[in-house]
C-alpha cells in the first residue's frame, strides 16, 4: 500500500469524520461485490466495535494487493466496464472510500472470501503514521493473520472497524434512518442493522420520509408537464413530495436529493440562491441522474456530498431542474389548495362552492381574495382557515338566508321551514295566506280572501252586499311631512290605490297560480321561477310594513 500519510487524513480522517457516511462506503463496496445482504453490527457492550458482512463475491489474495490496497485506483477504467459482474452498475470509482475508514476507526480488519479460500489482514492507523514524515510518500504493509485459507464459506467479505474515536452509544435506528438517505435500495439488496443484542432492522426506501406527513407526491417524469428541450429530461427519473407541514430544519430533508446509480451524490437542495418562497420549506423528494456519471469528466464530489456544478453539462441540468422547480410550485399551489378547501368543507360542513352560487353577485365578488385567503395561504393553519370560514358564513349567509334575513319580522317564523327546504313557492302562497288574514285583523271585516283584499284599501270601490260592512283601512292617513303639513292628496290617493292593487296583484298573481299550479310546472317552465318568488316575498314584506302603519277611516 503505497501513500503519504496526508492523503489518508485528508481524503479520510478529515472527510469522514461521523458515523453514517463511513457506514455508507462500506455498504457501497458490497453492492459493487454483488452483494444481496450486508450485515452492520454495532458493539458497544464492551469494547465499540463495528462489523459489516456481505454475501458479495470476496476478493482472492491478488484482489487484495492489485485492487483493495490500490489507492486511486480507478476500477471502472481498469477493469474497463461499468457494470459489475451481477449486472449491477458500478459506483466505485476514484478508489478512495477505503480511506473513509480511518475517520472513525483506527484498526481495521478485512477477512474475505473467495472460492472457498479466505484472506484476512489488519491496517492500524498508528502502524501507518509510526515511520516516515507525513507529508512523503511510503511503503505500508498490513497485517496479514490469514493467507488462502480454506473456509466453509464460499464468497463474502467482513470488515470490523475498531478501536472506535466515538465516546457516545451507538443508536441503530438513527444509523438506519442516515443510511437510508445515502440509497435507493433495490429489492435484491437487503441491508440489516443490529445493535448490540437487539432485533435487528431491515432499511427500507420508504424509511426515507416515514416521519413527514406527505400531502402531495410526484413520480418524475411522469406527473411533470412543462415545456422544455432539454435533451435528458427523460432520464432525470425520480420521486418528489409535499408534505402537509413544514419540514423541520433539524432533519436535513428539505429539498431535493440527487442520486446517481443508486447512491447520494448531492444533499438535498433547491438549485437556486432563490429560496424565499414558502414552498420550499414544504418540499422534498429524490432525483436519479444516472447520466452524469458518463460524463467524460468527473463531476461528483469525493465525499459525494455536492456536485460540480460549473461543468457545461451540469449547467444545463441546474437550469432543468430550476424550471422543473417552478412549475412544481405552481402545481403545488392549485393542488394544496383543493386539498384545504376538501379540509374546510369536510370541517366546517360548508360546500363552499354551493354556498357562494347562492350568495347577491356584488358580495360574491369581493369574496375571491378572502377564499383565495383561506384556502391557498401556506402560512395559514387549518384551525384558523375554519373558525375564519364559519364567521364568514356566518355574517354572509347564501342568498335565500341573506334574503329571508330582510324580511318582515311577521313572515319569519312562518317561512323559515320553506327556505330551509328551498320550497319558496310555498313560502309565498303561505306569506299570502298570512297577510289575508292580518289584514283581516286589522280591519275587523267579515270579508275573506279576494273580496277582503279588494275592499280593504281602496276607498271608491263599490260597497259590499250587505250585511258585510268593510271598515276600509288607510296606509296613508297617519303620515305628514317633517315641517307638519300635510302631503297633497293626489299623492295619497295615488300611494293608496296603488297599495291597494299590489295587495290584489299578490292575490292574483302570486297566491292562485301557486295554489292551481304544480310547482315543479311553474319553475320548469319558467313561468314563475324561484326568485320571481324571493321577489314576491320581498313585496309582501313592503305590504306588511303598510299594514302596520295603517289605520282605519
Amino acid at each position: 500500500m503505497t501513500f503519504t500519510p496526508n492523503t489518508i487524513e485528508h481524503l479520510g480522517v478529515r472527510m469522514y469524520s461521523t458515523l453514517p457516511p463511513v457506514v455508507a462506503e462500506l455498504v457501497a463496496n458490497s453492492q459493487d461485490a454483488d452483494a444481496t445482504r450486508v450485515n452492520i453490527h454495532l458493539k458497544d457492550q464492551e469494547n465499540k466495535e463495528i462489523v459489516v458482512s456481505d454475501n458479495g463475491h470476496g476478493m482472492s489474495f491478488t484482489d487484495i494487493n492489485e485492487k483493495f490496497l490500490r489507492i486511486g485506483r480507478n476500477r471502472r477504467s481498469d477493469e474497463g466496464s461499468q457494470i459489475s459482474p451481477g449486472g449491477r452498475k458500478v459506483i466505485g470509482k476514484k478508489g478512495l472510500g477505503k480511506l473513509s475508514f480511518f475517520g472513525i476507526a483506527h484498526e481495521i480488519e478485512v477477512r474475505t472470501t473467495q472460492n472457498y479460500k479466505r484472506n484476512s489482514f489488519i491496517m492500524k492507523w498508528g502502524d501507518i503514521l509510526s515511520d516516515g514524515e507525513r507529508d512523503k510518500q511510503k511503503d505500508y504493509s498490513p497485517t496479514t493473520v490469514e493467507n488462502d485459507v480454506v473456509s466453509e464459506i464460499e464468497k463474502g467479505t467482513t470488515i470490523i472497524l475498531r478501536d472506535i474515536q466515538r465516546i457516545s452509544d451507538f443508536n441503530a435506528e438513527t444509523l438506519a434512518d442516515n443510511l437510508s438517505r445515502f440509497f435507493i435500495i433495490d429489492q435484491d439488496f437487503n441491508i440489516y442493522i443490529k445493535h448490540n443484542d437487539e432485533e435487528e432492522i431491515l432499511i427500507k426506501n420508504e424509511r426515507k420520509y416515514a416521519n413527514l406527513t406527505q400531502e402531495i407526491e410526484w413520480d418524475v417524469p411522469d406527473n411533470i408537464n412543462f415545456d422544455n428541450t432539454y435533451e435528458r429530461k427523460l432520464e432525470v427519473k425520480g420521486h418528489l413530495i409535499a408534505t402537509e407541514k413544514p419540514i423541520p430544519p433539524a432533519t436535513n430533508m428539505k429539498g431535493i436529493t440527487l442520486f446517481s446509480r443508486r447512491k447520494l451524490v448531492n444533499v438535498p437542495e433547491y438549485f437556486s440562491d432563490s429560496t424565499s418562497s414558502h414552498f420550499f420549506t414544504y418540499l422534498t423528494g429524490w432525483l436519479e441522474v444516472d447520466f452524469i456519471d458518463d460524463f467524460g469528466e468527473d463531476v461528483i464530489g469525493t465525499n459525494r456530498q455536492s456536485l460540480n456544478w460549473e461543468h457545461p453539462d451540469m449547467v444545463k441540468l441546474r437550469e432543468y431542474l430550476q424550471k422543473m422547480l417552478r412549475w412544481l410550485e405552481t402545481d403545488w399551489r392549485a393542488k394544496r389548495a383543493e386539498i384545504k378547501q376538501k379540509k374546510l368543507e369536510t370541517s366546517t360542513g360548508i360546500k363552499i362552492g354551493e354556498w357562494r352560487e347562492h350568495i347577491p353577485k356584488n358580495i360574491n365578488d369581493n369574496l375571491d381574495s378572502i377564499i383565495n385567503a383561506l384556502t391557498k395561504d401556506a402560512e395559514l393553519s387549518d384551525d384558523k382557515a375554519v373558525s375564519s370560514l364559519k364567521g364568514l358564513q356566518n355574517i354572509i349567509k347564501p342568498y335565500p338566508y341573506f334574503h329571508w334575513q330582510n324580511l318582515h319580522p311577521t313572515l319569519h317564523n312562518l317561512v323559515f321551514p320553506f327556505y330551509k327546504s328551498e320550497d319558496y313557492y310555498k313560502a309565498v302562497s303561505e306569506g299570502v295566506i298570512k297577510y289575508i288574514r292580518e289584514v283581516q285583523s286589522h280591519s275587523s271585516s267579515g270579508l275573506t280572501d279576494s273580496q277582503l283584499i279588494k275592499h280593504a284599501f281602496i276607498p271608491d270601490q263599490p260597497a259590499p252586499p250587505a250585511p258585510q260592512i268593510t271598515p276600509e283601512l288607510s296606509v296613508v292617513k297617519k303620515f305628514k311631512r317633517p315641517n307638519g303639513t300635510d302631503f297633497e292628496v293626489l299623492t295619497l290617493e295615488n300611494i293608496s290605490k296603488g297599495h291597494g292593487l299590489l295587495a290584489r296583484a299578490m292575490w292574483l298573481a302570486f297566491r292562485n297560480p301557486i295554489h292551481h299550479e304544480l310547482a315543479a310546472d311553474l319553475k320548469d317552465s319558467g313561468l314563475y321561477t324561484e326568485q320571481d318568488c324571493l321577489d314576491a316575498l320581498g313585496l309582501l314584506s313592503h305590504l306588511f310594513r303598510r299594514l302596520d302603519n295603517s289605520e282605519t277611516y
